[in-house]
């Protein structure tokens, strides 16, 4: 990276970076690869071409409060790439959103010089993301997002697969979009844990008029519901199955290996039941090697349909 580009860098870090603001020498160094030295002198070349620069002892650097970045002149691949984004939100958003997301293309559309602009549309054309729409979702989507950023207990009416539906009241903490549906994280007071819910499996949502506070402790990763995964599946598939399965491969699975026999698949789940309806959706390309339990409700739901 020239200096050029180093010192807008460094206005952008120090625009968005930093606790409340702040942003100490040492961190800069560390993310731009160069010494505290350089990073001293770099600060003195914003100070001079006009860029407020507030130092303080302890703290580190800001920006003076009220100062604006000048207008950004984006390259073709950048306006793609945040236009693509723009694309997905609207699809995968509320009209809210959507309307928002709508409203920053435009605004994105007027920053580009007309040669840029045709360019980004052709590329545009040749590029796309088509979000999955669920309207379902889209209809949670919103009062969930509500009740998140207003800290609402909510309430709805929960349908696990292979389970009778259940009231569930929650402190709804995150959303997340995960291979195309939408969750939600939240701390389930009445179990004293946190849980994870697919918003298509949810009837009956109903935001609350109560507030909670949230626990700092609360943390919300991956890493914590993978613990929770205790049920061990190993699967057999034929081998001609392979390129079916890169495809469409189930979001447990944790290992693939060829086998003298095709293929062996194994998954990691909470409840064996999780994954059936993905092993049925297979036929005769797949076996159960383990658990005895699982084989046995796959020879029951088998034979339902031959009698269907």
């Amino acid at each position: 990276m020239n200096r050029t580009d180093r010192l807008f860098a460094l206005l952008l870090e120090l625009r968005g970076s930093g606790d409340g603001g702040w942003v100490q020498a040492e961190q800069l160094a560390q993310t731009f690869n160069i010494s505290v030295r350089t990073v001293y002198r770099d600060i003195a070349a914003l100070n001079e071409s006009g860029v407020p620069v507030v130092s303080l002892a302890g703290k580190g650097y800001r920006l003076m409060d009220g100062y604006f970045l000048p207008p950004l002149h984006f390259t073709p691949a950048e306006a793609l790439m945040m236009t693509l984004g723009g694309d997905a939100v609207r699809g995968a958003f509320d009209a809210e959103y959507a309307q928002a997301a709508a409203s920053a293309l435009q605004k994105l559309e007027a920053a580009l010089s007309d040669e840029k602009r045709t360019e980004v549309q052709g590329l545009r054309e040749a590029v796309r993301i088509v979000p999955y729409h669920d309207q379902h979702e889209t209809g949670s989507l919103r009062q969930l997002r509500g009740a998140v950023l207003g800290r609402k207990v909510v309430q709805f009416q929960y349908h696990k697969p292979s389970a009778n539906a259940e009231q569930r009241e929650v402190y709804p903490m995150r959303l997340v979009q995960l291979y195309g549906a939408w969750l939600l994280g939240a701390f389930d007071p009445a179990r004293q844990a946190q849980r994870i819910f697919r918003l298509s499996r949810m009837d009956g949502l109903r935001v609350l008029n109560r507030t909670f506070t949230p626990d700092p402790a609360w943390r919300f990763g991956a890493e914590r519901y993978e613990d929770r995964r205790t049920v061990t599946v190993r699967l057999l598939f034929d081998s001609a199955l392979s390129r079916p399965l890169r495809e469409r491969a189930s979001y447990f699975q944790i290992s693939q290996k060829d086998v003298p026999d095709g293929l062996e698949v194994t998954l990691t789940v909470r409840d064996a039941r999780e994954v059936l309806p993905w092993i049925l959706s297979w036929g005769a390309g797949v076996r159960v090697l383990e658990p005895e339990s699982l084989r046995k409700v796959v020879r029951e739901e088998a034979r339902k349909i031959l009698l269907t």
